[in-house]
C-alpha cells in the first residue's frame, strides 16, 4: 500500500503562486509515475500534471503549461507541484496520485490518491 498526503494548499489573489506537496509513504518502490489532478463540483476529476518519478520526465495539461511545474525529491518520496500566474479558473481541489506504468493523463492508470487540498484564487 501507498498513503499519500497532500499540503500547501490556500486561498490567493489571482497572478499569485502556490506551491504543493505531496508526501508519500508505505510501499515507495512500487511508485512508478506521480500526477496532480484537480477537480470541481460537478466537473470530472482531470489531470494537471505528472512526473516519472525515476527518470523525471514530466507531462502538463494544456492548462497548466508554462505555469505550473511538476517536480520531485525522491530522497524524501515527495513531488511538488509549484503554480504560478493562478487565475480563478485554477480554483479546485488538487489530489496528488500515484501509480504503476500507465498513461499519464489517465485517472485508471493510478492506484492511489490523497485526500486533496483546496485551492481558491480570488479575482
Amino acid at each position: 500500500q501507498v498513503q499519500l498526503a497532500e499540503s500547501g494548499g490556500g486561498l490567493v489573489q489571482a497572478g499569485g503562486s502556490l506551491r504543493l506537496s505531496c508526501a508519500a509513504s508505505g510501499r515507495t518502490f512500487s511508485i512508478y509515475v506521480m500526477g496532480w489532478f484537480r477537480q470541481t463540483p460537478g466537473k470530472e476529476r482531470t489531470v494537471v500534471a505528472a512526473i516519472n518519478w525515476s527518470a523525471g520526465n514530466t507531462w502538463y495539461a494544456d492548462s497548466a503549461k508554462g505555469r505550473f511545474t511538476i517536480s520531485r525529491d525522491n530522497a524524501k518520496n515527495t513531488v511538488y507541484l509549484q503554480m504560478n500566474s493562478l487565475t480563478p479558473e485554477d480554483t479546485a481541489v488538487y489530489y496528488c496520485a500515484a501509480g504503476p506504468p500507465g498513461y499519464w493523463a489517465a485517472r485508471g492508470t493510478y492506484r492511489y490518491w490523497g485526500q486533496g487540498t483546496q485551492v481558491t484564487v480570488s479575482s
